[in-house]
Formats: structure tokens, sequence, C-alpha cells
């Protein structure tokens, strides 16, 4: 297999996906995949949901620019709905209650909806909440869940629908610039393109050191999520519950509590699997913050979320390679912000026009690592 095209991707998960959705309107485009399907580290292990305030104000606005797209998306682009209402209610432990004041300054900061509530009203959104962990809560009415597969199923057969050709199987062996174009090795076959765009997650600093670019330190780092048996199903209704101070969410599934530790365990680019402690520490934390005893494991997974050194994306052509663009670091919000950043990413690349309230491309370039 070989061929030319303005444009190859590497890694077709959700980044690749949706930058390679917005290009192939402009562009000829090539995704190349490592392995066999698409998404299956970080994207299909996604905790799917949709939260403004997620990720911090660096990344709200990409998260707000994407908002019209996940409720509206263009007609014929997928085969339902993207989002489902959900909601998002954040808590405190014992003596952390004025955390959740610094989380409500955010909010007002960034113009994210939120309601404060009392007791009364947390109890109504979480009853399962231990008495002691619903004192007061803040309200983020607009979180949604995100069909994930859906969305990038989306982004994937839309962008082939345009001419874009997916390339699964082909894991990059050798990036060369020579004459002004990048030739591209892979296990599927050779290539040449006048960009080539690292979107690799977890493998993103690899690729560079392999086309000679600067790594930028993009870390990956490990989360678990445990889907757990409370003995009785799960209402359905229940919010996405976030700890303000990071040491746990959870989220209701088919019946079941899916429970993250939050847990950012430095890990190598790897199909990475879950530990046993922290499956343990996952279990005690939600135990000790609701009413509810866990009957059971029923599964545990883990993905890599990875992030840039200031954790905040990176977008942009590296200043000391040309026509290698970044577009990595998406640590565990890439699927929220999926629309914005594809968009944005396309148009930095075509040279197109595109802009979004609070949106500040400068802010995600890879040049404000220049000096590091």
């Amino acid at each position: 297999m070989t061929g030319r095209y303005d444009v190859v991707v590497v890694g077709a998960g959700i980044g690749g996906a949706s930058l390679a959705w917005f290009l192939s309107e402009r562009a000829s485009v090539l995704l190349i995949e490592a392995e066999a399907h698409p998404g299956l580290h970080s994207t299909g292990r996604s905790a799917a949901f949709f939260a403004e305030s997620y990720g911090g104000p660096g990344v709200q606005p990409l998260t707000t620019a994407s908002k019209a797209f996940l409720h509206r998306p263009p007609a014929g682009f997928a085969d339902g709905p993207l989002v489902t209402p959900r909601g998002a209610l954040h808590v405190a432990g014992p003596g952390a209650q004025g955390a959740l004041d610094d989380v409500e300054r955010a909010f007002l900061a960034s113009g994210v909806a939120a309601e404060r509530l009392d007791a009364e009203g947390a109890a109504a959104r979480a009853p399962l909440l231990d008495p002691a962990w619903r004192q007061r809560a803040l309200w983020e009415p607009d979180c949604t869940d995100i069909e994930v597969a859906r969305l990038h199923q989306a982004f994937l057969a839309g962008a082939r629908r345009r001419g874009a050709v997916l390339a699964t199987d082909a894991p990059a062996r050798g990036l060369e610039r020579s004459g002004g174009r990048w030739r591209i090795e892979t296990a599927a076959g050779h290539f040449e393109a006048d960009v080539v765009v690292n979107a690799a997650g977890a493998w993103a600093d690899e690729v560079a050191a392999l086309a000679g670019t600067r790594p930028l330190g993009v870390q990956p780092l490990r989360r678990t999520m445990v889907v757990a048996d409370l003995g009785a199903p799960v209402d359905p209704g229940l919010p996405v519950v976030f700890d303000v101070a990071g040491s746990f969410y959870f989220k209701p599934d088919a019946g079941m509590i899916w429970v993250s530790p939050h847990d950012e365990t430095p890990a190598p680019p790897s199909d990475v699997q879950p530990e046993e402690l922290d499956i343990a520490v996952a279990v005690d934390r939600f135990e000790r913050a609701t009413t509810a005893t866990v009957r059971r494991v029923v599964r545990a997974w883990a993905g890599l979320r990875s992030f840039a050194p200031d954790r905040l994306p990176v977008y942009g052509f590296a200043p000391d390679a040309p026509g290698f663009f970044w577009c990595a670091g998406q640590g565990g919000f890439g699927v929220q912000t999926a629309p914005a950043a594809g968009a944005m990413a396309a148009s930095l690349i075509t040279g197109a026009a595109w802009n979004a309230p609070g949106v500040d491309p400068e802010r995600y370039a890879p040049a404000r690592f220049s000096g590091v």
C-alpha cells in the first residue's frame, strides 16, 4: 500500500478521527492506526460524560465550543443522539466544604451553569450519599452522557465519505522529511504527505522522536474504572458525582455503578491494565462517601490519559519541524472537546477561517514549550 496525501494523521482515536473529518473537506487525508481497530486505548475506555467544568478553566473554552455540535450534530452525521441528559453533583467530604466555594467561583468566572444546593437538595439528587458528604453541593445541570462509540464512528465514517483513507494495523516505523514532504513508513506500506499530524495519544512523544522532533514531555497517566454491583439495580437517573478534592467520581450505568478513584499514576505507553490496589481504593472511597455497599466488582479497566506539562492540550505546528503538527495531550477531556478541537486544528493546518468565543488557538500551541 502506497500513496501521496496532503495530510497523514498518525492515530485514529477521537483526536485523529475528529480532525480527519474536518480536514477531509479541504484536503486528501490518510489516517494510520497502529491497532486493528481505532479507539482501542483511551477513546474506547472513556468515562463517557460531558462536563463543562471538567479539565479546568484552560480546557473549558474548547468544551463549551463543542456543546452545540454534540447536542445538534450536522444532518446525517450520526445514527442517533450523541448526548443524553445526566447532570453532575459536586460534593465535598467532612471538613472540606469550603472547597465548594472555590469551585463555585470558578464556575461563575467561566460562565458554566451551576446551582448551589443545601443538604436537602443534595440528598434529592443523590440519596445514596452519606449525610456527611451532602451538607451542601453544587449542581451542574448541563452535564450529559456522551455516546462515545457513536461519536467516534461517526467521525471515522464521515471522514471516509469525504474521501479520507483509514489504514489499520499500521504502526509508524519511520518518519523522514525530504524534498519538502514527509515520508512515512508503516507496517501497511509507505506514504508521502505535506503534513504529518501527531495524534498518537500516549505514544505522542515516541512519534515525535521518530520524526526527529523534540518531544514535549507528554506523560501518560493511568486512570482506573470499576463497575460495581450494589446488590440491587441503581437508579439510572443518578447524576455523575464528583468529589471536589479529586479523590473519586461515580455514575450509574446499566443498573451498576461506575466508580473511579481518580488515580493518575505515570505509566509507559501500553495496553494498560488496572491494578488490584486501585480497584480496592475505588471501592473504599465509594463506600466511605455513600451509604451503599459494593457486593461485587463486576469488571474493571484502566486507560491512559496523556497530559502535556501544563495539562493543556497541544494543537499546532512544531517550531522545530516543518509540516509536523501536534494534536496531543487531551488528558481525560479529548472526547468532550473533540468537535471544537478538531475544527480548530483543521483550520490551523489548512488556513481556513474558524473561531469560537473564548477559544484562543495560541493558548494550545506547542511553541509555548520552546523555552523548556
